[in-house]
């Protein structure tokens, strides 16, 4: 199970990006190179180059070189992972909710006069 944690911890970070998550937004459309994905970021190819690697590292994507260029695609079924932990949350969340309505809607309602 910690190994499963730290994998989830790896998602979760590479995820926090906004540069890294327009990368996984895009390659939700299909393939794309490493230039196609720095295009619409405002910063250098080296940084590019960093964000794609905690993207590798985090197992949300992969990357293939065919000559000099490496394109890079999703991992499939790679947030599986996230969504099952956020689900999982989501359920526990809503049967807390769903008792504290029913707590609060069993209150009798007092009210000072």
């Amino acid at each position: 199970m910690i190994e499963g944690q730290a994998d989830l911890d790896r998602m979760f970070h590479a995820l926090s990006d906004r540069s890294r998550r327009g990368m996984i937004d895009r390659l939700g459309r299909g393939p794309a190179s490493v230039t196609e994905l720095a295009a619409p970021l405002a910063v250098a190819l080296p940084t590019v180059m960093k964000h794609l690697q905690v993207l590798e590292e985090s197992g949300l994507v992969f990357s293939e070189k065919s000559g000099r260029v490496r394109t890079y695609r999703l991992q499939q079924d790679a947030l599986a992972a996230v969504e099952h932990w956020v689900e999982q949350r989501k359920t526990r969340w809503t049967a807390a909710f769903d008792r504290l309505d029913q707590l609060l809607a069993d209150e009798p309602e007092t009210f000072p006069e």
